[in-house]
C-alpha cells in the first residue's frame, strides 16, 4: 500500500506541494520520503513502533529530505494536517474500526486523506473515491505473489 501511496504522490505533486502532511502508521518512511520530495511544506511521521524513528530518519537522511518523527497513537486526534497518508492500514478489523471514524472526521474537517491499499479485506471501499492503481512488485513469501495491485483512494467525508 505505501509503494502505491509514494508513487501517487511522486505522480501528483500538487496533493502536497506546500501542505503540512502526516504519514500515519509510517514504518520505514517511504511515504513521508516521497512527501517531502514532491515538495510538501513539512512531514511528520507517526508510528507506534518506536524501532521505526531510526529506519526513517536513516531512509530520510539518504534520500536528502528532512521528517519529522512522533512514536505515538494519533488516532481520534483532531486535525492537525492538510494531508493525511496511510499506506496499507486496512489490515486488521479492530484497527480499521478505529480508523474509519477518525479519517471520517479528519475528511468533514477539510483534510485529504489518502490511502494506499493493497486489496486488504477491512479496506472501507464504499467511504472512498478510488484515484488509481499501481502494479507493485512483492515478496512472495509475504504476499503470495510476485505483484500486488495496490489502489489509492482518497477518504470522503
Amino acid at each position: 500500500g505505501g509503494q502505491g501511496l509514494a508513487r501517487h504522490i511522486l505522480d501528483h505533486p500538487e496533493l502536497v506541494k506546500g501542505k503540512q502532511v502526516i504519514d500515519f502508521a509510517s514504518g520505514s518512511g517511504l511515504v513521508a520520503i516521497a512527501a517531502m520530495k514532491a515538495g510538501a511544506a513539512s512531514v511528520l511521521a507517526v508510528d507506534i513502533d518506536p524501532w521505526t524513528q531510526t529506519a526513517i530518519r536513516l531512509n530520510s537522511a539518504l534520500n536528502g529530505v528532512t521528517v519529522a518523527f512522533a512514536a505515538a497513537d494519533i488516532i481520534g486526534d483532531a486535525r492537525s494536517a492538510d494531508v493525511y497518508l496511510a499506506g496499507d492500514v486496512f489490515y486488521d478489523r479492530a484497527f480499521a474500526d478505529r480508523l474509519v471514524p477518525w479519517f471520517t472526521a479528519l475528511a468533514q474537517n477539510g483534510a485529504c486523506v489518502l490511502v494506499g491499499d493493497p486489496g486488504r479485506a477491512y479496506c472501507p471501499r464504499d467511504r472512498m473515491q478510488m484515484l488509481s492503481t499501481y502494479q507493485v512488485p512483492v515478496t512472495r513469501a509475504l504476499e503470495d505473489s510476485e505483484v500486488k495491485k495496490t489502489t489509492v483512494w482518497r477518504f470522503t467525508a
